[in-house]
């Protein structure tokens, strides 16, 4: 019992060390406060949710009704309002990089449609602009095939279709992408500060010389590995939890369906993984600009192949399972399935069960190379 008490009471007030020892890092407070306010914010819009202002020229060789429909409809927000340009122009304008978009309407195009002769329509795209590109072309295509049909429709009566498709968004009604990036941010957020902090934690300790005056302390390595397990866990669980309802439900005003206590759990149980691997990582690197080379190695990787960017059903099977023996994969399919699905216990408790087996592994894992560490400190 005593030895017990001993463990608690060592265990907490190194865990106290560390905050002092955090506000004393404006670095590194510097960027738990960015990463879980601006980083958010900026992840939200960084990506366009739909074209916007788009360059577009129209070549009308044909000069009729249905062609002016056509250019009218190519209309802001989506597109600027569209520059009127001759045939020999159009080569030209593509190369310069005025126009993202041009559309060449031929000769007798009204005619022929009526006439039901099916004529081509020419779009030429500048894909070096790819994301308007790959969007924009799609919404082109779209307003060019409702404009001809609606022209058509005056003429000879439309076709019925034999089968109606309702589409029916769930989770996210408005296909908000800011709804998306901004708790996936978040998300990705907590595995990079739970590593990092804790990393940079052990490197701190060992930079300042502070190290060698717990080593002739009655602490350890047990207690000194809980301390930063237990206090960086707390700065990041708060840190993010603020940032879920400040940043993402309070200025984003996204809608965050799913229990932020149930999230607020799992994250505290995966960080238990993340810190642990954060400690694993300062025990290897000698100083800061080695962890934070490392640090590259281990995050992007993480980030990149969890899922949280990409589904990870569209995947290579080597890396899908490959990464199953990452605490992070279990933690961003859980945190989604909270945070997007309003998933209960009932759902998430197999990724409840492999975090905390993962965190476990890593744990012994960090906790024999610090003794290894320390001891040979200590020689």
């Amino acid at each position: 019992m005593a030895a017990r008490e001993n463990l608690l009471h060592n265990t907490w007030h190194l865990g106290l060390k560390e905050f002092h020892s955090l506000l004393g890092d404006m670095t590194m407070l510097f960027l738990t406060v960015f990463m879980f306010s601006v980083a958010v914010y900026a992840d939200a819009h960084s990506k366009p949710e739909s074209l916007h202002r788009a360059a577009v020229a129209v070549v009308d060789e044909d000069r009729s009704q249905l062609s002016e429909r056509i250019i009218a409809a190519l209309q802001p927000p989506q597109f600027i309002p569209p520059a009127r340009i001759s045939l020999a122009e159009m080569d030209q304008g593509m190369d310069a990089g005025r126009y993202t978009f041009v559309l060449d309407i031929p000769p007798n195009f009204q005619r022929d449609v009526l006439a039901g002769r099916s004529p081509a329509i020419q779009l030429n795209v500048d894909a070096t602009r790819q994301s308007q590109a790959q969007t924009g072309t799609g919404y082109i295509q779209s307003i060019v095939n409702d404009e001809i049909r609606d022209f058509a429709q005056r003429y000879r009566a439309p076709a019925p279709l034999p089968v109606e498709l309702v589409p029916r968004s769930l989770f996210n009604p408005n296909l908000s992408a800011a709804w998306f990036a901004a708790v996936t941010a978040v998300i990705n957020n907590v595995t990079q500060l739970g590593i990092l902090l804790t990393g940079a934690a052990l490197i701190r300790e060992r930079e300042h010389g502070t190290i060698e005056h717990l080593l002739v302390m009655p602490v350890t390595p047990l207690e000194i590995m809980l301390s930063k397990l237990w206090s960086m866990a707390v700065v990041v669980l708060v840190a993010s939890s603020l940032s879920l309802k400040v940043v993402v439900e309070g200025f984003l005003a996204v809608d965050v369906p799913g229990s932020v206590l149930l999230f607020g759990v799992a994250t505290l149980l995966y960080l238990f993984a993340a810190a642990s691997i954060g400690i694993f990582m300062g025990t290897l690197a000698r100083n800061m600009p080695q962890f934070g080379l490392m640090s590259i190695l281990v995050l992007l990787p993480l980030q990149i192949l969890s899922g949280a960017l990409t589904p990870r059903e569209s995947m290579p099977e080597l890396v899908r399972v490959l990464m199953s023996f990452t605490p992070t994969t279990h933690y961003v399919s859980l945190a989604q399935a909270v945070l997007f699905r309003d998933a209960g216990v009932a759902v998430v408790w197999p990724q409840f069960l492999i975090v905390a087996a993962i965190g476990g592994a890593f744990f012994a894992l960090a906790h024999q190379r610090l003794r290894k560490t320390i001891s040979a400190m200590q020689a």
